[in-house]
């Protein structure tokens, strides 16, 4: 399985905003994210880094 995790990079931590994405999409002011189960997040920021290896998204929010 391809699909990722998606995190918001919070000062306590990252936070988890949505498993099992499988397509990111720029949007105006931030990205929007689409689940494999075609759940959809409008997440305000960007992308910030990719860890394909571990499958995961690190979105940095905006200010």
């Amino acid at each position: 399985m391809c699909e990722a995790n998606a995190y918001l990079i919070e000062k306590e931590g990252n936070k988890l905003v949505m498993e099992a994405v499988d397509t990111v999409e720029p949007e105006g002011d931030g990205v929007k994210l689409i689940s494999i189960f075609g759940e959809q997040k409008f997440v305000k920021g960007t992308i910030h880094s990719l860890a394909l290896i571990d499958h995961n998204i690190f979105i940095k929010p905006k200010e």
